[in-house]
C-alpha cells in the first residue's frame, strides 16, 4: 500500500503544476509574437521579483501595480481590459487563476483580484491570499527562470 501525500504535500505540487502551466502558456504565447525578446523578458523579469514584491509592498499594492501598467480602459467600457502583449496583464491573470483554484479557493470565480482586494476581501482571507500567492510565485519564478532563459547570442 502506498502511503496518501500530505495536504500539504498535495498543495505544493498543485502550486508547481499550475505555475509549470502559466510558463508554458507565456511560451506558447511568445512564439506568434514579433517581438518576442521584450515581452518573453519582461515577463521572466516581472516572475522573478514577484515574490520579493508582494513581500515588501503587499498582495494589494503589487497586483494594483501590475493592473496599472497591463491594463487600459476602453472609452465604451466601465472595466479595464489588458494590453495586447502585456506581461504585467498576464502576470496578473496567472496569479488570479492560482487563487481561483479549486485547491485554495480563496479568490471567487471570476473576481477580479484588485476589486475583491479593495472591496471584499476580509482580513483573514487577504492574509491567507498573500501567503497563497508567495508560494506560487516562488514556483512560477524558478519555471521562468528555468523556461524563460536568456538566450545565448
Amino acid at each position: 500500500m502506498t502511503p496518501q501525500p500530505s495536504r500539504q504535500r498535495s498543495l505544493e505540487l498543485e502550486r508547481a503544476r499550475v505555475a509549470w502551466q502559466c510558463i508554458q502558456e507565456v511560451v506558447e504565447e511568445n512564439k506568434k509574437l514579433e517581438d518576442k525578446d521584450r515581452y518573453w523578458g519582461e515577463y521572466r523579469s516581472l516572475a522573478m521579483s514577484a515574490p520579493a514584491d508582494v513581500q515588501a509592498n503587499g498582495l494589494g499594492q503589487t497586483a494594483a501595480f501590475w493592473r496599472a501598467k497591463g491594463y487600459e480602459r476602453d472609452k465604451d467600457s466601465k472595466e479595464p481590459k489588458p494590453k495586447s502583449n502585456s506581461a504585467h496583464a498576464k502576470l496578473l491573470q496567472h496569479l488570479a487563476r492560482w487563487l481561483s483554484e479549486e485547491s485554495v479557493r480563496i479568490l471567487p470565480k471570476g473576481k477580479d483580484l484588485v476589486a475583491w482586494i479593495s472591496t471584499e476581501a476580509q482580513p483573514e482571507a487577504y492574509r491567507r491570499a498573500t501567503a497563497e500567492a508567495i508560494a506560487f510565485l516562488i514556483w512560477l519564478r524558478r519555471f521562468a527562470e528555468a523556461e524563460l532563459a536568456k538566450e545565448e547570442e
